[in-house]
């Protein structure tokens, strides 16, 4: 927005990069996310409201109503001639969700939903490479995986992202760098090349701890000792997956998924009753 000339940044209203959308989002509760929303619309006006109504659409999403989402999308349609480029990407971008992302069931995912996906993403991706919104197009590169699925693909499109999250000075673009490492990583395991992988979920590794993100760098820890696992490395896999183990207890929230490993660990080592005792902690920890 700041580089938009003064008269068009008077003629679209309030600036798009005043509102944080991140303070508003909760994830893990698309509906609380979408009162949130909806309580700061009635103060928004211009490209903030909306923004605002983008992420409604995609709290629906998140919640599988597609539909839902689609109708909030085509209500706003209308208004996006005039307003500024970040409402037009967002726009773009969650109808793109609302046809193909991680939320879709597989069997949903035919021909047609993924070239109104690729066609909805595209449009997003030209339009924030042209605004310079280099957040939103790293956004829009990593759910472009989510059409292509075959691996060499994911790694193409994650690989582009990383690229263009590297090259940025813009924070929104940055902070994906981790998760695009770990989503390249997933890519190269499933083409069968292990090492290669290891080293990239090393990486999201480190870059969950150097930005202090502690809960997401205990995801990426079970990353690496997975991976580890799988590669034979049962030794330095088993240390990982005890220290996850010690911080979740810590933490008082115990993760079955490291259980799961330590049980299959203790399996291979021929130590039935430790597998035993992590088999029992992690039917305790399923939901």
């Amino acid at each position: 927005m700041s580089r938009l000339p003064l008269l068009a940044l008077l003629l679209i209203g309030t600036p798009a990069m005043a509102l944080d959308l991140n303070a508003l989002w909760n994830f893990s509760d698309p509906a609380l996310s979408e009162q949130r929303f909806r309580a700061a619309l009635v103060q928004a006006s211009g490209d903030e409201a909306l923004i605002l109504q983008t992420q409604i659409a995609r709290t629906h999403g998140l919640r599988r109503d597609f539909e839902t989402a689609r109708t909030v999308l085509a209500a706003i349609e209308p208004q996006l001639a005039s307003a500024g480029p970040e409402p037009r990407v967002r726009h773009a971008l969650e109808l793109g969700r609302s046809y193909s992302s991680a939320t879709h069931a597989p069997a949903t995912q035919t021909a047609e939903t993924r070239a109104l996906a690729r066609a909805a993403y595209q449009r997003a991706l030209e339009q924030a490479r042209a605004a310079r919104l280099d957040g939103l197009a790293v956004d829009v590169l990593h759910m472009l995986a989510f059409v292509d699925t075959a691996p060499a693909d994911q790694l193409r499109w994650g690989r582009e992202a990383l690229a263009l999250a590297q090259a940025s000075e813009q924070p929104d673009a940055r902070r994906w760098r981790a998760t695009l490492h770990n989503n390249i990583g997933i890519a190269l395991r499933e083409l069968g090349r292990p090492e290669e992988a290891l080293a990239e979920f090393r990486t999201a590794l480190a870059l969950r701890q150097e930005a202090g993100e502690a809960a997401r760098a205990l995801i990426a820890q079970w990353m690496v000792a997975n991976q580890l696992r799988l590669l034979g490395r049962a030794d330095e896999a088993l240390a990982l997956q005890l220290a996850l183990a010690q911080d979740n207890a810590a933490a008082g929230a115990p993760d079955p998924y490291v259980f799961e490993e330590l049980e299959a660990l203790y399996r291979a080592r021929g130590d039935a009753a430790q597998a035993d005792h992590y088999a029992r902690l992690r039917a305790a920890g399923k939901p």
